[in-house]
């Protein structure tokens, strides 16, 4: 049975393919159009269908569209209500619905061939929460979903049996913990929908001297649900600007708002582990991208596993609705991997390179390449492999640096564009984790926060955030050989068993996905070696 899954109603369009239970491609539209997110999550913009990402899928499986047994469209529009008895001022609301009952002729239209009446409507958050626990590592688990908004709720609550899903509890609109700290992000200047973990990181330097009174708009009812209603945010903090300077009061508000979300989350989990007497819990929607509340879930749940979706946004609902429209009749596998995305032979990647006149090598062990120009202090753009399934760059799209220099958090930053607060993630194999970091482990997707040990904080300084936490990736040689033989190679030179991995972009831009996007932010960024599969494209002799 093959079964696409598109998600557009909102943000993050993206495409995925399960045959036969099994995942086998997932892309976001973003990483073929080359804009940020994909679109804006307006209603204006709901029409838009990731269609070179949804033909890019079917491609990848030799299908086309009249070979599909079912499209699972990530949103049901028969469960809307009007947005203003939802309680939410969004007066053009009616459009979206409108684009979402036509979804099906839309997407015959966009996949010539495709019959409109195999298209299938799967609620948002039964999709989100299907990209979790019946895919996840964990046939029997809870499940939390939590978001901004889906048709009439903005969380779901649930049990995985045997990879069936069970829905146990919802929170109705306008009580919405996604939509909370959107409005946050949006009174600290940032882009609503998008720049909400640049609050995480800021809340950081802050200390939570405002929880008290914003406890009166959110917090757990103690029934599985919660009240996260409008915040007059101007009252604790004027807004800022978006690009302008921010200082303490803003890092303060921030610190309140993400300490009231964490206590509410901590109440959902606690409740979710004493209903289901669960193990696992496994998570999805955009807010479960918060690393920070992962981690005191994981500490303070109760639950002994805590598996969060790697395309927990928006983009994952695509996975979401294939995985629940299959799993009525197909048995369901564990998602693989996150690279799930396009990749390219050697000899492709060798094509590129002849195409843009580059002067490139073609070294006996790339690993080693890279790890010398890591220990000479290089910044190493890294492209291998199938490109990741959302929003964090796994070692296939990715910039590499020395996390023993303390500077590179600056260096790497100013390359990107990027504030100055935002930190960097260490990349380590996972059995040397242990030894530096405590939290989370295995934590393969980079989606939790650890404590980096005392002894280390000194000797890894780039990959330190201000409250000594790092936002680790773990690497399993099985799985990432190539990766593991660099981060090997690296530690051999400089006695360091951790590399610096941030995401293979410019600021306001995706991701990097293929070739041409990776020789484009070469020639635009001081980079100083491209690896391309196992090519070397070194700054000095590309633009001498």
């Amino acid at each position: 049975m093959h079964v696409l899954g598109i998600n557009a109603l909102f943000h993050d369009p993206a495409a995925a393919l399960v045959t036969d239970g099994r995942v086998v491609a997932a892309a976001e539209e973003e990483r073929f159009s080359r804009r940020k997110h994909g679109k804006r999550p307006v209603p204006f913009s709901a029409w838009e269908l990731p269609g070179q990402s949804a033909r890019w899928c079917l491609e990848q499986a030799g299908l086309t569209p009249s070979d599909l047994d079912a499209v699972a469209y990530s949103y049901d529009p028969a469960l809307a209500r009007p947005a203003a008895e939802m309680g939410l001022h969004d007066p053009w609301d009616h459009l979206r619905q409108q684009y979402a009952r036509e979804a099906p002729d839309f997407l015959a239209e966009a996949l010539p061939g495709l019959d409109p009446a195999k298209v299938r409507f799967v609620p948002h958050h039964v999709a989100h929460a299907a990209s979790a626990g019946p895919v996840s590592p964990y046939p029997d688990c809870a499940v939390l979903v939590l978001d901004g908004r889906g048709e009439c709720g903005s969380h779901l609550a649930g049990r995985c049996t045997g990879r069936e899903l069970t829905v146990l509890g919802t929170q109705r609109l306008p009580d919405s913990l996604g939509l909370f700290y959107e409005d946050l992000t949006q009174h600290l200047g940032f882009l609503r929908s998008s720049d909400e973990f640049k609050v995480m990181a800021l809340a950081s330097y802050g200390t939570p001297r405002h929880a008290g009174r914003l406890r009166a708009y959110v917090h757990a009812d103690g029934e599985g649900g919660f009240r996260a209603r409008p915040v007059p945010w101007a009252e604790f903090v004027p807004p800022r600007p978006p690009g302008g300077a921010w200082n303490q009061d803003h890092a303060d508000l921030a610190a309140s708002a993400q300490l009231c979300l964490e206590e509410v989350m901590l109440a959902l989990a606690r409740w979710l582990r004493e209903r289901t007497g669960e193990d696992a819990l496994t998570m999805a929607g955009g807010v479960a991208l918060n690393c920070v509340a992962n981690t005191r879930l994981w500490r303070e749940s109760g639950f002994r596993h805590v598996w969060v979706q790697p395309a927990a946004g928006d983009a994952g609902t695509a996975l979401g609705a294939a995985a629940y429209v299959a799993g009525q009749k197909d048995t369901l596998e564990p998602m693989p991997t996150a690279a799930l995305g396009r990749g390219w032979s050697d000899a492709e990647l060798r094509a590129w390179l002849e195409r843009a006149a580059v002067p490139y090598e073609e070294p006996a062990d790339i690993a080693e390449t890279a790890a010398q120009a890591l220990a000479d202090d290089g910044i190493v753009a890294w492209f291998q492999g199938r490109s990741e399934y959302g929003p964090r760059a796994l070692g296939h799209r990715s910039l590499l640096a020395h996390p023993g220099k303390a500077e590179n958090l600056e260096r790497l930053n100013a390359v990107k564009g990027r504030e100055e607060f935002r930190p960097v993630a260490p990349m380590v194999l996972a059995e040397r984790a242990g030894e530096i970091f405590d939290g989370p482990l295995p934590s393969p997707h980079m989606l939790f926060v650890h404590d980096v040990a005392a002894e280390w904080r000194a000797r890894i300084p780039a990959v330190v955030h201000v409250d000594g936490t790092a936002r680790v990736q773990t690497v399993d040689r099985a799985q990432e050989p190539l990766v593991a033989r660099m981060i090997e190679g690296f530690e051999r030179r400089t006695g360091l068993p951790v590399v610096v991995n941030t995401s293979l972009n410019t600021a306001g831009r995706p991701m990097v996905d293929d070739p041409r996007d990776a020789l484009e932010c070469f020639g635009s960024a001081p980079v100083d070696l491209l690896v391309l599969g196992p090519f070397a494209i070194r700054r000095g002799k590309a633009f001498a």
